[in-house]
């Protein structure tokens, strides 16, 4: 849609579709993710921590499917220590199993040595409905990857 004429009356469309990518997810149908890309968080896991806190209602609150059960399971914001503990358990769970389960993508885009060894991770699949990047274009979207030996 957003390359469709006056979709968006006060913005011009684009001259050509932009790479949509999907986030990760464990569902199964229509099929299960695919991994094309995966990016290594290690050197900035706690800044997305810090960065995750800031949204409360999506992280303590459980966002739009939140509820007064959900925010009493989560730790008091009077104990902010104790806060961060909790949400950083629970990310380093999730962002250690993608680096796990997406592996053999992390290996593609760092190399062997370094995709090994990366602890937490984020996964992407190109999405069908945009552009289709080869790999030097999603080496220009993602210029922390290093060169192919």
């Amino acid at each position: 849609m957003v390359t469709v004429p006056f979709f968006c009356p006060d913005t011009p469309p684009l001259k050509k579709n932009p790479v949509f990518l999907y986030s990760s997810d464990n569902f199964k149908k229509p099929y299960p993710f695919d991994a094309d890309i995966a990016v290594g968080l290690d050197d900035v896991f706690e800044k997305k921590v810090d960065a995750l806190l800031a949204l409360e209602s999506q992280t303590f609150e459980g966002g739009a499917l939140g509820s007064a059960e959900k925010t009493a399971k989560s730790p008091p914001a009077s104990q902010p220590e104790l806060r961060r503990a909790w949400l950083r358990e629970r990310w380093e769970r999730r962002q250690g199993g993608e680096a796990d389960r997406f592996r053999a993508a992390l290996v593609q885009w760092y190399g062997p040595e370094k995709g090994k060894q990366i602890r937490f991770a984020e996964a992407f699949e190109i999405c069908e409905y945009g552009r289709q990047p080869n790999a030097a274009e999603i080496r220009e979207l993602f210029p922390f990857f290093p060169e192919p030996e």
